[in-house]
């Protein structure tokens, strides 16, 4: 049976967890049992309805890289949502979309065309955004990793530079509502700012963890930080389920590979992230974790009958539909089921036919990146910012030209091929759901920097033991570590030092998976290591080929926080609180100390 989601642990009491038995769990846990795996239903089959800072990826609009209060929902132990979930705040009011209504029916085309468009921009010159955003009217830009720079020191003061610039231009071109500055900052391996804020963990780590309201606090947490630079908009939570190593894309951006699960951790952090004043984007609808194929690179296909999306896929976009979110981004996939041979980006069916009429969402449909080869290796800027907007979508984010897409858009309604009234009910949503951030009081600019106990604590949460004894002390006095990348080793050994553990001779912790966005297919493999103590990072798939003398662990990241919950649970400190949420060989879903 699939495991319950354990309720959130009171925020007082994460920092004896990060100092102690993080995230133990359940209290029926005896020390010295061992882990259970826990039947579950098949993956698939319906449960219950760089940059600086930042690990490199290609373009995903998204693209190439505080706490509040408890709103945990739990399951039952058959997967079912025992309680509805919180709405999510941030969707205009009918009155506020109509008062946006008049304000863009009175703005030039050209002014209206920008209103649908997000550009990125090049470097860290803001001045560059800024004029960028003025010339052709735009309604703002995203920041990648390459536009961070490369001192952690100069990070903070050139993105709130960044965000002020922008805001100066939309003011400039006569606008009374705020920019559309937007940011990939879902947390793991999608992260654009590094240091000085904290890397918080991932969408897998946080599954493991099994805890909406702990999802919840990490979101807000992180949402605060991310606004006190000036963003208003993160393209995060990541709603996708994963079908495990075959997914190339999402892996560990994903919470899991049960639809129930990833619906409630992406509704508490979808949650989270609004109660810190940010437009919480889910992405990439209908559900990019079960294709087999990278958008970034060229077009994918999603082969899967209607039923089996409905039963897995869709089942979290359509509970975020159900809470509220204010706006949710496309994936660029070829849904074979209801417009074959076109990009659900480009797809009138999918977007306004499931999306908008099936679903009930009324809330933004922004594009994943327009620049991404699903898209140009077929179709010009122009025309794919036209079938964007014809298909349903409010907003076009990075075309590979933001002038020409504006360009489009205004000649398709001099033509007659779009109507003025289409801009304005894509712009008019824009505009009110912007000005929602501005209900929520600025947070303290004292929350950039802090947060590395809650990172903590949600790290020793996550981490799973598939085997051994939960709760003992896994190693002796001294370990050797091997495998992992160079800064892998080296933040074990500093966080294993600073515990008081020896390095460099004793047990062998052996540490696997590649470092890449893309962890869970070609870039974390799923060959396995012989260890003594055997650490799968990122996502736990190599676990199942690897053979540990004394016990194999999952930790879902490599980041300081993951290696000094990691070394906790080494020195049987804290005990392995995660359970698996994917199947990881023969092992299902809900495996681990229990």
């Amino acid at each position: 049976m699939t495991r319950p989601l354990r309720l959130l642990v009171p925020l007082v009491v994460l920092g004896v967890l990060a100092a102690g038995c993080a995230g133990s769990g359940d209290a029926d846990r005896g020390a010295g049992s061992g882990p259970t795996p826990a039947p579950t239903t098949p993956t698939g089959e319906a449960t219950g309805d760089s940059g600086a800072g930042a690990t490199a990826e290609p373009p995903d609009g998204e693209t190439t890289s505080g706490p509040g209060e408890d709103t945990s929902t739990g399951t039952s132990s058959g997967g079912e949502a025992t309680d509805a979930p919180p709405a999510i705040s941030g969707r205009p009011s009918p009155e506020e979309l109509d008062r946006a209504r008049r304000e863009v029916s009175e703005l030039s085309l050209e002014e209206l065309a920008g209103q649908l468009v997000v550009a990125s921009y090049g470097g860290t010159d803001a001045q560059g955004a800024a004029d960028l955003v003025g010339r052709y009217h735009l309604a703002g830009v995203i920041t990648l990793g390459d536009n961070v720079p490369e001192d952690p020191e100069q990070r903070v003061g050139a993105l709130q530079d960044l965000t002020a610039a922008v805001d100066g231009a939309v003011a400039a071109d006569g606008r009374d509502w705020p920019a559309f500055l937007g940011i990939d900052q879902e947390g793991g391996p999608i992260t654009r700012v590094g240091a000085p804020l904290p890397r918080w963990p991932s969408g897998m780590a946080l599954g493991a963890a099994g805890d909406p309201g702990l999802a919840h606090a990490v979101a807000a947490a992180s949402g605060e930080q991310v606004r006190a630079l000036g963003y208003t908009v993160v393209f995060a939570p990541v709603a996708d389920v994963t079908s495990g190593p075959d997914d190339p894309t999402i892996a560990a951006r994903s919470p899991g590979a049960d639809p129930v699960l990833v619906a409630e951790i992406a509704g508490a952090q979808a949650d989270g992230y609004a109660d810190a004043g940010l437009v919480p984007v889910a992405k990439h609808f209908p559900g990019h974790g079960s294709v087999t194929a990278d958008t970034h690179l060229g077009s994918a296909v999603q082969d899967a009958d209607l039923a089996t999306l409905r039963a897995r896929d869709l089942v979290p976009f359509e509970a975020l539909a159900d809470q509220g979110i204010p706006a949710m981004m496309t994936a660029h996939i070829e849904v074979q089921a209801l417009d074959p041979g076109r990009p659900a980006t480009l797809s009138e069916p999918v977007l306004t036919g499931l999306l908008r009429d099936d679903l009930g969402f009324d809330g933004l449909i922004i594009t994943d990146a327009l620049n991404m080869g699903a898209i140009v290796n077929t179709y010009g800027t122009g025309d794919a910012a036209v079938l964007a907007v014809q298909a349903g979508a409010d907003v076009l984010l990075m075309p590979a030209d933001p002038g020409a897409a504006t360009a489009a858009l205004v000649g398709a309604v001099q033509d007659g091929t779009l109507e003025r009234e289409r801009l304005e009910e894509s712009a008019a949503r824009v505009v009110a759901t912007l000005r929602q951030g501005e209900e929520v009081p600025a947070p303290d600019p004292g929350v950039i920097g802090s947060g590395h106990d809650l990172a903590v604590a949600a790290a020793a949460a996550s981490i799973t033991q598939l085997d051994g004894t939960c709760g003992d002390r896994l190693v002796g006095d001294a370990i050797q570590v091997v495998g992992g990348t160079e800064t892998d080793r080296a933040r074990l050994a500093a966080a294993a030092e600073q515990a008081g553990l020896g390095t460099g001779s004793g047990d062998v912790v052996a540490l696997v998976g590649a470092p890449t966005y893309q962890a869970g297919g070609g870039g974390g493999g799923t060959d396995g290591v012989t260890g003594d103590v055997v650490v799968a990072l990122d996502v736990p798939y190599p676990l199942a080929a690897s053979t540990a003398r004394t016990a194999r662990l999952a930790a879902y990241g490599r980041d300081e926080a993951t290696f000094e919950a990691l070394v906790r649970v080494l020195l049987g400190e804290a005990e392995a609180a995660g359970q698996l949420p994917v199947p990881v060989g023969d092992l299902p879903i809900g495996s681990g100390c229990d």
